[in-house]
């Protein structure tokens, strides 16, 4: 690890040692209790170029931060405070080491510098107590619901966005006289952006919150929607499709933070299971819909006008209900007021503190991914299965056209309605992990919370036995018309119940293993799964042509049988892969057990 990975992993470390405990042998350095303030204010800074090292003492403040600790609520928010501005870009000392090789400027008005902020630690707004109605954890169930509802409208029209095009394909390739496989690349390019987007949407909602990149994000998603649907040529439409797919990655990808940031660890299982229902079930409810317009009078650019006013109604949506829920930000907006309100322009929030730096927002987001990925087995591993799983989620727009609507003879509209078979499938899959959390959560609390990353994987494992069955059965009961449509149309069921497992459990897997990395290994996992969505569609015609259905089936049922031993594997030796790795700081075994073993 570089020195940036190395700091952010010393002030998880700091914030919470019980969940790290450190053996004889273990290879990380002990943690020196430091408090390094690097940029508390302009007069601060330019006061002095060197870096102002406080220590814990003498300061009323320290007792204050004791008497918090003893609340559990609040050891977790300090706990995930620390962590989220350690893992923002900007805060590390060395993003700054380039300006303190020039000279200060003069302050100007032939005023000498003022003297630096007395216990600058205390002017550093914060949250008052648990029970902060300004914390997003503690607002009321009714305006949680409401920001859930609209999110999850806003992510269900991003994800609905990405298949709709499936049924234009044809009629987009005859008016423009190109083949089917650059139609199909209409659907590639926009999941390519769904790959490229999170790069910027992930860091901004660090930065600023997450209500403003959700704002521009469907601005930018619901003009583009409208480009694609007045284009006069085929280019200007797979341009905008890219762009569609670029800004429709902002909700995919901030959602769930929104929701970490307004449930806690009781119910944010639950609530980011409903959500992964609502991203999954969208590129499947999309196909038959589009189907029916496209045979209409109104032709296939109504595909995209619907998925604009879609798009708008939810920035109205956003623009109305939606506030920040970002506890950093939330704090600058409060320091702020303050500074307003009692003219004290000491008054600061820590995220104030933060200066963009270009080259850690590369490494912490294209330099770390990429090395979590080809270094990490467990990342490298579980992204190959889940880019496996998504990219067969978007090969299925190909495979089911061919045999409901070639082989059964269905229209484009009707041609679409098996993919409700897929659809109650996650939505039994999301039901049994929804009815897997009280087990989980008693494991948890008689854990001392201390997650152990395996407790996930059963409902994966028991996926990807039925996603593997799924694709067999699906492949042997739709290559011909004498097979009733209903068969083909039930294998969706362990085809839609082994995505959403393996998807969601083995997501969770990768975070709860990671944990102060994860964004990182998420960012990975996103990377090659979008790049296997945009690339699965556009071999799948040669494929099932060339093998024909049951064959194709066949080889794709076979790849997921071989893939399924992953996740058993790391059920039962995960926790030693993580002993060797370096970014992986869970403990390797329950803290029970550790108690017991010092017995």
């Amino acid at each position: 690890m570089d020195i940036v990975d190395r700091d952010l992993e010393k002030a998880e470390f700091d914030a919470s040692p019980q969940m790290f405990p450190r053996s004889g042998d273990d290879h990380r350095e002990a943690l020196a209790r430091t408090v390094t303030v690097s940029s508390s204010g302009s007069s601060t800074s330019s006061s002095d170029s060197t870096s102002i090292h406080r220590q814990n003492t003498g300061v009323s403040r320290a007792s204050t931060q004791r008497d918090l600790e003893r609340h559990p609520t609040a050891l977790s928010r300090i706990q995930t405070a620390r962590s989220q501005h350690s893992a923002t870009v900007g805060q590390s000392l060395k993003s700054r080491r380039s300006t303190r090789t020039k000279p200060l400027p003069e302050f100007g008005g032939g005023k000498p510098y003022p003297p630096p902020l007395p216990a600058q630690e205390e002017f550093v707004v914060e949250f008052d107590g648990v029970d902060d109605p300004l914390h997003a954890q503690n607002w009321p169930f009714r305006k949680k619901l409401t920001t859930a509802l609209v999110l999850g409208f806003v992510t269900l029209t991003a994800a609905f966005g990405s298949s709709i095009f499936s049924a234009a394909i044809r009629p987009v390739a005859t008016q423009f006289g190109v083949s089917g496989e650059v139609g199909i690349l209409g659907v590639s390019l926009y999941v390519l952006g769904f790959a490229t987007g999170p790069l910027m949407w992930a860091p901004l909602s660090e930065l600023y919150g997450r209500r403003m990149p959700l704002l521009i994000s469907s601005f930018g998603f619901s003009i583009f929607a409208v480009a694609v649907a007045v284009a006069k040529d085929l280019q200007t439409i797979l341009l905008c499709r890219f762009w569609g797919g670029f800004f429709g990655a902002c909700p995919l990808t901030v959602t769930a933070a929104v929701f970490s940031d307004m449930f806690d660890n009781r119910t944010r299982g639950i609530a980011i299971t409903v959500f992964s229902m609502a991203v999954f079930a969208g590129p499947l409810l999309a196909p038959f819909i589009g189907g029916f317009i496209v045979i209409s009078h109104l032709g296939w650019r109504w595909t995209e006008y619907i998925v604009a006013i879609m798009g708008f109604t939810g920035l109205g949506l956003s623009i109305m209900s939606l506030e920040e829920t970002y506890p950093p930000v939330i704090l600058v907006s409060k320091a702020s007021e303050l500074r307003r309100r009692t003219h004290n322009w000491g008054i600061h929030a820590k995220q104030e503190e933060i200066e963009v730096d270009l080259r850690e927002l590369l490494e912490k987001n294209l330099s770390r991914p990429l090395r979590m990925l080809f270094t990490e087995p467990i990342v490298l591993l579980l992204s190959i299965y889940m880019a496996f799983v998504y990219g067969l989620l978007y090969l299925f727009l190909t495979i089911y056209p061919i045999v409901f609507q070639q082989i059964h003879g269905m229209n484009p509209g009707v041609g679409g309605l098996p993919y409700f078979g897929m659809i109650i499938g996650e939505l039994i899959a999301g039901l049994y992990i929804v009815l897997t959390q009280p087990s989980y959560n008693r494991k948890l609390m008689a854990n001392n919370n201390v997650p152990i990353p395996e407790w996930r994987l059963p409902p994966a494992i028991i996926g990807g036995v039925s996603f593997s069955i799924g694709l067999f059965w699906c492949g042997w009961s739709g290559y011909k018309a004498s097979i009733h449509w209903i068969v083909p149309t039930l294998s969706g069921l362990c085809s839609g119940f082994g995505i959403m497992s393996i998807f969601l459990q083995c997501l969770n897997y990768l975070v709860d293993s990671y944990l102060m990395f994860a964004a990182s290994a998420i960012a990975a996992n996103t990377f090659l799964r979008s790049l296997c969505g945009a690339g699965f569609p556009l071999f799948a015609t040669y494929m099932i042509n060339g093998m024909g259905v049951q064959w194709a089936g066949t080889l794709l049922g076979c790849v997921a049988a071989c893939l399924v031993p992953l996740p058993i594997i790391f059920y039962l030796k995960g926790a030693k892969i993580r002993e060797k790795s370096k970014f992986a700081p869970t403990p390797t075994k329950p803290v029970s057990e550790s108690s017991e073993g010092d017995e």
